[in-house]
């Protein structure tokens, strides 16, 4: 096999190999084992690098025909899971060589938009964040200034000075509740539920904060996606800015597995469709194929007529929906929109505007 094979190891056998990584690095900790099953399971943890430099060479060579920036992650944690291990075997001649293999922990992580994703949230939200950060930092220090004042008297050696307060204040605050410094006065116990509130209160912030930057940049990033598709097809050129935002709101995405039967011939068209991603056959007597920006099923925003065809998904498709209801709905604050629908099915159907056509219709954007 070779490197390019392994460069393109999937994200769940990647991940299988790193829990039998993990798993045979927790087994070499046990005290007990044996001198053959601490040699299996180096063994296997020799195989499992082995395959990481394959992976590697292939991710380095694929690299010259594609963007290295974008691919930078991948190839720095590919990197380390290579190098990390092999500089623990030739330098360090402890029984923790194996520890270092925990930098696998990584390799899930080597093809995910996630990081980037949390970069443009946190970066999104900084300002609340630095805002609510700050506020817990001022809780957290007055509740330590409390808790040294009420408590030092009565448990001195648990908060005889504000470092030691600082302890139950950040147990106290995070709703953690160790059990290992608890108020004994009465006025330390209502400070403590008073922090304890205020932490559950600055957690959700928190969380809230965040999901709603995440939500805000994926239907940011859908938004955009959705309106790259919509504004390439030629259906849709002829609308203003304001038309077009409300035909790319009312898209539905939804993904097709291979094989699968996107609309029968026969059955009632209540919706058009736009494929981002993947390639469609249509059954006519001259079988078409369609990719990523063609669209087909138009004829069925005008008259829900019968479909003419049968289109199935050759690959895994990515498709955005647009219904009837959704096409009504604009129609009545864009009226353009079902004018310049009518109009292009006509004009592919080489027929004279007049009456709504029943027929349907399949067409790329080519």
């Amino acid at each position: 096999m070779s490197a390019l094979s392994f460069s393109k190891i999937s994200a769940p056998l990647d991940g299988l190999l790193v829990a039998a990584g993990l798993v045979a690095v927790a087994a070499l900790t046990t005290p007990d084992l044996t001198g053959r099953t601490s040699l299996a399971l180096e063994l296997l943890l020799a195989g499992i690098w082995a395959i990481y430099v394959l992976q590697l060479i292939g991710t380095v060579i694929m690299q010259r025909t594609r963007n290295v920036r974008d691919s930078m992650p991948a190839i720095i944690v590919d990197v380390l899971a290579v190098l990390v291990p092999l500089a623990a075997f030739l330098l360090d001649g402890t029984r923790d060589q194996s520890l270092y293999c925990a930098v696998w922990l990584l390799k899930p992580l080597r093809g995910s938009t996630f990081f980037r994703l949390m970069g443009r949230v946190l970066t999104n939200e900084a300002r609340n964040l630095i805002g609510v950060t700050s506020v817990f930092g001022i809780i957290l220090f007055g509740a330590a200034l409390a808790a040294y004042i009420i408590e030092r008297d009565v448990q001195p050696d648990k908060f005889g000075s504000i470092p030691q307060a600082m302890w139950w204040a950040v147990v106290t605050l995070s709703t953690t509740g160790y059990g290992d410094e608890i108020p004994q006065s009465f006025a330390g116990r209502v400070l403590a539920g008073l922090v304890m509130m205020c932490g559950i209160g600055i957690f959700a912030l928190w969380a809230g904060l965040l999901a709603t930057g995440f939500y805000e940049e994926v239907r940011r990033q859908d938004f955009v996606r959705n309106w790259q598709l919509v504004a390439a097809v030629p259906l849709f050129q002829k609308l203003g800015s304001a038309a077009l935002v409300e035909v790319v709101r009312a898209l539905r995405p939804r993904v097709v597995p291979a094989g699968t039967v996107i609309c029968r011939k026969g059955e009632t068209g209540d919706r058009m469709f736009f494929i981002v991603e993947g390639r469609v056959s249509v059954a006519t007597p001259n079988p078409v194929e369609l990719g990523s920006g063609s669209f087909f099923g138009e004829m069925a925003l005008i008259s829900g007529a019968p479909r003419s065809a049968t289109v199935s998904a050759i690959t895994e498709v990515s498709l955005l929906s647009l219904y009837s209801v959704d096409f009504q709905m604009l129609s009545k604050s864009s009226p353009e929109i079902a004018d310049i629908i009518r109009k292009t099915a006509l004009e592919r159907r080489g027929v004279t505007p007049g009456p709504p056509p029943v027929e349907e219709e399949t067409k790329s954007n080519s």
